[in-house]
């Protein structure tokens, strides 16, 4: 008996190797075995697979693919003030990799944890941020790393002011997973520039200020326009 497969894993969930057995979207790809090599709380997997290529030969494959689920993302911001408001946390995987001090300065996010994108992120805003959002703006969804992890992050984007705070503090996040969040407000432009420098340094963050100038909330171009100015140097 083998947790995550027949028995229960700590989250409740078994039959974790059949994930991925019944795809057939791609006839140039069939599944042939999934292995469960880890299901601590998320799960990981390594998939064998036969491949055709371009030139008609088939190959046999193994890729290995990290699944945590999809999560959602938000630029809160205020056109008015020309501000947007931003979170730090510390991120181990980024500091065992090479980041000072592994502070990250990041848009508000969070696992969707069974829930719909929409419903998932205003939860996470009010979570990381205390503040409480009306219906936020689909940006895009995205595979954020595709060669290894299988999240699939929803992008949006949503107005914040004083009256939309509900909750004020130093830290928020969730204690008892173990979150301490802090809030960071910044002026558009600095923020834009933080990226060039390395002061942001978090894709999802930088994706969701690039759309922000480019065609979002501080755009100089009409919506939905396909001229797009450079905004890193």
């Amino acid at each position: 008996m083998t947790a995550g497969l027949d028995t229960p894993d700590r989250r409740g969930r078994t039959g974790l190797d059949l994930h991925g057995r019944d795809l057939t979207g791609n006839p140039r790809v069939r599944v042939r075995d999934v292995e469960v090599l880890s299901c601590d709380w998320y799960v990981l997997r390594r998939t064998t697979f036969d491949y055709r290529h371009s030139d008609g030969h088939w190959s046999r494959e193994q890729r290995e693919t990290y699944d945590r689920g999809d999560g959602a993302t938000i630029l809160l911001h205020n056109t008015e003030r020309r501000t947007v408001l931003l979170t730090r946390q510390f991120r181990l995987p980024a500091y065992v990799n090479g980041h000072p001090d592994g502070m990250l300065i990041e848009a508000a996010a969070g696992l969707l944890d069974g829930d719909a994108p929409e419903e998932a992120i205003r939860r996470e805003a009010a979570e990381e941020t205390g503040h409480v959002i009306g219906v936020p703006e689909p940006v895009f969804t995205v595979y954020m790393s595709p060669g290894s992890v299988t999240e699939r992050l929803h992008f949006y984007a949503a107005p914040y002011d004083p009256a939309t705070t509900v909750a004020e503090g130093d830290g928020y996040g969730v204690a008892e997973e173990g979150e301490d969040i802090a809030t960071v407000e910044l002026p558009f432009d600095e923020a834009l520039a933080m990226v060039r420098t390395g002061g942001i340094a978090d894709a999802k963050t930088i994706m969701l200020l690039q759309w922000a100038a480019l065609e979002g909330p501080f755009s100089m171009t009409p919506p939905h326009s396909t001229l797009l100015r450079p905004v890193l140097g």
